[in-house]
């Protein structure tokens, strides 16, 4: 199992909508991320708009190729880019130590 943690930065003035909408993502985005392989996926925000992600997948490239081909994936992503400070481009962070 892949491990894969990643950071972007949503803009300080859209964090509580931000916040809001992650309350209610669309069933078919959930189905979707879950066929895709993309399992254990989290979000953690901070104040100060760092937005750090966590998933476990069996092949992270492949998990995210599947999503790419989704129709619900590029709706979501376009009505999602404006939180987003630059484009939406997953910053991913290199794992150094994992307690079994």
């Amino acid at each position: 199992m892949e491990r894969v943690c990643f950071v972007v930065r949503v803009r300080a003035h859209r964090l509580d909508e931000y916040r809001e909408r992650h309350q209610a993502v669309w069933p078919e985005m959930l189905a979707a991320l879950s066929a895709a392989g993309w399992t254990n996926y989290s979000l953690f925000l901070r104040p100060d708009g760092l937005l750090i992600g966590y998933l476990e997948t069996e092949d992270f490239a492949a998990a995210q190729r599947a999503m790419e081909e989704t129709e619900v994936n590029a709706r979501w992503q376009a009505e999602m880019a404006p939180f987003f400070e630059s484009e939406l481009t997953f910053e991913r962070v290199e794992e150094v130590f994992h307690l079994d």
